[in-house]
């Protein structure tokens, strides 16, 4: 094999491990989580514990990472009732004029969705898939079962019937299917957020301005001050508290209850819980 092959050979492996590389950033991007699945291995013993009725709105536990932390607030501020009063940490799309080419373009999403997930009902199911269940020991009013290969998907081209997350309530025998959740890169724009879901019939959301405490602080933080509901919610405010700035975490999102039955409830923030 002549010299020049072996370079040209050489350079394309170089080619095809920078583009792996480049996949792989992207997909941790798009991710409501973005923990690694070798990350998610080590962890899946304790996932698949029993769901203990645990307090979320407490401190982090020591042991966490700042993301792991960060991720236990972002279910809290997610829950009813919380992201209007902590607006200053959740940035939502504008809504636009809804036209009839919207309407139909979004009861499609919902029609392709409820049957690309009817099979996961049956949550074992889910599971079985490659769904794993979102910090399982930290209650909540829904659950997300997140697929890191949908996510990893969804970055690229949109499939209505295959979400990053699905959303479950928690019952006595198991968990019963609500709905379930898309997800896009932060630095999506709106436009390619409305070119998946309308803009004019959902609003998707996005994590901002977490303030996190500094390190040796976070077994006495002032919750108050910090995580996704405290007061800090710019740059300024947490240089001035010790703290460390994330402008955003996570990616875009969008919640859809397809079993609803009204656009306004299928695309809710959240379910309509009774």
């Amino acid at each position: 094999m002549s010299a020049r092959s072996t370079t040209l050979q050489i350079a394309a492996k170089a080619g095809m491990l920078i583009g792996a590389m480049f996949i792989f950033t992207v997909l941790l991007a798009a991710l409501p989580s973005h923990r690694a699945p070798l990350q998610q291995a080590a962890t899946q013993a304790t996932q698949e514990a029993p769901i203990a009725d645990a307090d979320h709105s407490s401190m982090p536990d020591m042991d966490m990472s700042d993301e792991h932390s960060s991720e236990k607030q972002a279910v809290h501020d997610m829950t009813p009732g919380h992201h209007d009063a902590h607006s200053a940490h959740m940035t939502m799309t504008a809504m636009r004029e809804q036209t009839p080419e919207d309407v139909d373009r979004a009861k499609q999403v919902v029609e392709q969705l409820r049957a690309g997930i009817e099979k996961y009902r049956d949550y074992h199911v889910a599971l079985n898939d490659g769904f794993r269940i979102f910090l399982p020991n930290v209650s909540q009013p829904e659950y997300h079962f997140t697929s890191y290969r949908n996510g990893f998907l969804e970055a690229f081209a949109f499939d209505p019937a295959r979400p990053t997350s699905l959303l479950y309530r928690k019952t006595a025998s198991g968990y019963e299917l609500v709905g379930a959740m898309y997800t896009m890169p932060k630095r999506a724009t709106e436009d390619q957020l409305d070119a998946r879901v309308p803009l004019s019939v959902a609003m998707w959301h996005l994590h901002t301005n977490l303030c996190l405490p500094p390190r040796a602080q976070l077994r006495n933080a002032d919750w108050n001050k910090f995580g996704l509901k405290g007061a800090i919610a710019t740059q300024e405010a947490c240089d001035a508290a010790g703290g460390r700035f994330r402008p955003s975490i996570f990616g875009w999102m969008v919640h859809v209850y397809p079993y609803e039955d009204s656009l306004d409830k299928i695309f809710a923030m959240h379910h309509h819980m009774d």
